[in-house]
């Protein structure tokens, strides 16, 4: 079983930037992907990145390219969400998840409970 706990949300102006921070617990990190998702009210759910843990390699959705980073310190089993150049429109719940189907899946094992981020214009 793993434990994940985010933190890191909060309320930024447009424009600003926030690092958000998943540490995991119960085993290692080594086999998954990794992903950070996030959920608008009145929207799904969507994958925002995702990093295959053992290559160190990310994805990113088009709507966060160039402005978002997902990395990963594999010796704190903790991933990270650098998210820059703010827009209202990046307001939602970030979720991290463990052990996606693949960089793009929606299907995770394991969920954190989410963080709030919110964008003001």
């Amino acid at each position: 079983q793993v434990e994940l706990v985010e933190s890191g949300g909060g309320l930024v102006q447009a424009g600003g930037s926030l690092r958000l921070s998943c540490v995991a617990s119960g085993r290692t990190l080594g086999e998954f992907v990794m992903g950070w998702f996030r959920q608008a009210p009145g929207k799904e759910r969507e994958v925002v990145a995702s990093i295959v843990w053992s290559a160190d390699y990310p994805y990113y959705a088009d709507s966060v390219k160039g402005r978002f980073t997902i990395s990963r310190d594999n010796a704190k089993n903790t991933m990270y969400l650098q998210m820059n150049s703010l827009k209202p429109e990046d307001t939602a719940v970030y979720y991290c998840a463990g052990d996606l189907r693949s960089p793009f899946s929606m299907q995770a094992a394991y969920w954190g409970r989410g963080t709030q981020v919110t964008v003001s214009s």
